[in-house]
């Protein structure tokens, strides 16, 4: 990353940086098309991709101004410290969109469950099943509105539902 970064004037830097965390935030993010004349497509793209995870990994990790300078320690020191004055500036923003992100995916994942639904008539319907089911009522957020959500569950169901909140679960604690 070093070569490649250096190669750019440092309010060029400033201004490349910036776009990366927009990308990252969910806006337009840096086209080659504007830098075609600095960097070849592959050069582009693999300094897009160390540049995306710098800035996601040291806020994953709350870095210090020092861990994230030795980072980039390769870098030119004028250079660095727009990459840092980036990150330190827009920090909040990238660790919201972080969030969105794992939300969006442990969102995902409970949609990818194939959730059949056990209709009982009555309950004497119920104990002719022989097999124990659990009900469960939930308030889910979707885009603001609260939607109450009620699902039967089969032990092998709510297994799967346990593992995947606490898989959601982690990757959530990862971001803190």
């Amino acid at each position: 990353m070093a070569v490649l970064l250096s190669r750019l004037p440092h309010s060029d830097c400033l201004n490349l940086c910036h776009r990366v965390v927009d990308g990252l935030c969910g806006r337009e993010p840096p086209r080659w098309a504007d830098y075609s004349s600095t960097w070849s497509l592959q050069e582009w793209l693999e300094l897009l991709s160390s540049l995306t995870t710098l800035f996601r990994l040291a806020v994953q990790s709350s870095n210090s101004d020092e861990e994230v300078l030795a980072l980039l320690s390769d870098v030119g020191s004028s250079h660095a410290k727009a990459v840092l004055s980036v990150l330190r500036s827009r920090q909040e923003e990238i660790c919201h969109a972080l969030l969105d992100r794992t939300n969006s995916i442990s969102s995902a994942t409970l949609q990818d469950f194939e959730w059949q639904l056990k209709l009982a008539l009555s309950s004497d319907k119920i104990s002719s099943l022989h097999s124990p089911l659990l009900s469960l009522s939930l308030d889910v957020r979707d885009n603001g509105a609260l939607q109450p959500v009620t699902m039967e569950l089969s032990r092998e169901e709510l297994s799967k539902l346990i593992n995947a909140l606490e898989a959601a679960n982690k990757v959530v604690l990862q971001l803190k």
